[in-house]
């Protein structure tokens, strides 16, 4: 997508807004109004062309984690991918027409940004964002942060490396289609058996699993086969925040 140089910044643009915490059919709003974010020395502003939503997104919007969050009102939102239409001073990297792609926060947790994704520009740290793949579209590339990095910290923090086995729960999802691409193609895992309803067991081989589990015919717990890494991608096990 090129946008030419030329092409003035507006002040004020689309955005999905929340002003207040709750479910977002009560809460959130289309504002045709909202201020386009300044730029900060170490930022660039992203037109924006394709935006993901998380599980995180929709706690936020709940209030789950308020003690830590910024100020409503909120334009929710931590994946895009889009062009980048200014920079700021202190960017050595970026430049005006490079098509990028990112989280916008580095902290998910810690005071997010308010000027999120689901808005026609957004204001991201230079460093927080990598130029899109040629072979990704905006949408596909806009699907990918937040589930990778959940998906590779994951694996980090349970130490696993080459020569593991691990069965991923919820195989067939956002974080789950990762998790096994990982373990399989870049941990060098030496199993990895993944669980989903039937019309997704497919997809699961084809991303990797050496086992693809329905979970509407067999329970995971009565499996003969045992695993140094069990993944839970989906919440069975325990239901934290995250």
């Amino acid at each position: 997508m090129e946008i030419p140089s030329s092409t003035p910044i507006p002040s004020k643009m689309k955005a999905w807004v929340y002003g207040e915490y709750g479910n977002a059919s009560n809460v959130l709003k289309l504002d045709s109004n909202a201020t386009v974010p300044q730029v900060k020395e170490d930022q660039v502003l992203i037109k924006v062309v394709a935006a993901s939503i998380n599980p995180v997104d929709a706690k936020r919007m709940l209030g789950m984690f308020k003690a830590s969050d910024s100020p409503v009102p909120t334009v929710p939102g931590y994946d895009v991918a889009g062009v980048v239409v200014k920079v700021g001073s202190q960017v050595k990297r970026l430049k005006v027409g490079d098509e990028v792609y990112g989280d916008i926060n580095e902290i998910s947790l810690d005071h997010p940004k308010r000027y999120g994704s689901l808005a026609e520009y957004t204001a991201v740290e230079e460093s927080l964002l990598a130029l899109k793949p040629k072979n990704l579209s905006f949408a596909e590339a806009a699907s990918l942060p937040l589930v990778i990095e959940t998906a590779h910290e994951g694996l980090e923090r349970t130490g696993f490396s080459a020569g593991k086995s691990i069965l991923v729960l919820g195989g067939a999802g956002g974080a789950g289609t990762q998790i096994i691409q990982l373990a399989k193609h870049v941990f060098g895992a030496s199993t990895v058996a993944a669980t989903s309803s039937t019309s997704k067991l497919e997809l699961l081989k084809s991303l990797g699993a050496d086992l693809a589990i329905d979970y509407t015919k067999e329970n995971f717990e009565d499996l003969p086969e045992k695993f140094d890494v069990v993944y839970d991608a989906v919440g069975m096990i325990l239901d934290p925040l995250f």
